[in-house]
C-alpha cells in the first residue's frame, strides 16, 4: 500500500519537477544572468572583438548545460517532494487531512509549501547574490528550525479543524485552523537578524525574489493538481473494475 502512495507521489513529482525545471531554465536563468551582469565588471564588455565568436560559442554551450542541469535538478527536487510529502506523509496522515477528494492534495501542498519554504522565509527571505550577515551554519540551523516549526503549525492546524468541525461546523473550524499560524511569530521574533547587502538595483532584486517565490508556488500547485488527477484516475479504475472505492474516512484511503 505504501509503495502505491509513493509511486503516485513520484509520478506527480516528475511532472511538477519538469515544469519547475523548465521555468527555472527559461525564466530564472536569464534573470540570474542579468543579475550577474550588474554584479560583474561591466568594463570588460568592450574589447577583444577577435574573440567574440569563440566567446559566443562558449556562452551558448554554457547556457545549454546550465539549462539542462536546471531541468534535471528540478525533476529530482520534484521527485523528492512528491515521494516524501505526497507519498510517505500523505499515506501516514491521510485520515487526518481535512476535505475530500482533490481538496486533500491541495491542502497537503499548502502545508508542504509552508513547511519547506514559507515558514523559513519568514526568517531567511530568499536572497539572490550579495553578502549575508549570518554565517552559513547558522542559516542552515535557522532554516531547519523554521521548517520544523512550520510543519508543527500545519499539524496543529489540521488537528484543530478535525476537533472542532463536528461540534461547531466547518466555518468555525476553518477559522480556528488559521490561528495556529500566528505562532510562527514567536520564532521569527526570537531569530537573529540577517541583513544582506546586494549590488543589484532594488527593482531587479525584488523581481528575482518574486521569481523564487513564484517558482516554488508553481511547483507545489502542479504537484497538488497532478496528484489529485492521479488519485482520481486510480479511484475511477477501481470503480470500473467493480471494487468498492474507499471513502475518505477509511484509514489508509487511496
Amino acid at each position: 500500500m505504501l509503495f502505491t502512495y509513493v509511486k503516485r507521489g513520484v509520478k506527480a513529482g516528475i511532472v511538477a519537477g519538469l515544469v519547475f525545471g523548465l521555468l527555472v531554465a527559461l525564466v530564472g536563468n536569464p534573470f540570474i544572468a542579468l543579475a550577474d551582469e550588474f554584479g560583474g565588471d561591466g568594463h570588460h564588455a568592450g574589447g577583444h572583438h577577435h574573440e567574440a565568436g569563440d566567446a559566443h560559442h562558449d556562452s551558448a554551450v554554457s547556457t545549454a548545460v546550465t539549462n539542462g542541469v536546471s531541468v534535471v535538478s528540478g525533476v529530482l527536487w520534484g521527485v523528492l517532494l512528491g515521494g516524501v510529502v505526497f507519498g510517505v506523509a500523505y499515506y501516514l496522515l491521510e485520515p487526518a487531512i481535512p476535505g475530500t477528494g482533490g481538496t486533500k492534495s491541495y491542502l497537503v501542498a499548502a502545508a508542504g509549501f509552508v513547511t519547506v519554504s514559507g515558514a523559513p522565509w519568514l526568517v531567511l527571505p530568499p536572497q539572490v547574490g550579495g553578502e549575508q550577515a549570518l554565517p552559513t551554519d547558522t542559516r542552515i540551523l535557522l532554516y531547519g528550525g523554521m521548517m520544523v516549526a512550520g510543519g508543527l503549525v500545519c499539524l496543529l492546524s489540521g488537528f484543530a479543524y478535525d476537533r472542532l468541525r463536528g461540534a461547531h461546523g466547518r466555518v468555525t473550524a476553518a477559522i480556528a485552523a488559521v490561528l495556529p499560524f500566528a505562532l510562527l511569530a514567536v520564532p521569527v521574533a526570537l531569530a537573529p537578524a540577517n541583513p544582506a547587502e546586494s549590488p543589484l538595483p532594488a527593482e531587479l532584486a525584488t523581481g528575482l525574489t518574486g521569481m523564487v517565490v513564484f517558482g516554488q508556488a508553481v511547483l507545489w500547485l502542479v504537484l497538488a493538481g497532478t496528484h489529485a488527477r492521479l488519485r482520481l484516475r486510480s479511484a475511477d479504475g477501481r470503480t470500473a473494475e467493480g471494487a468498492t472505492p474507499r471513502t475518505d474516512a477509511t484509514v489508509g484511503a487511496d
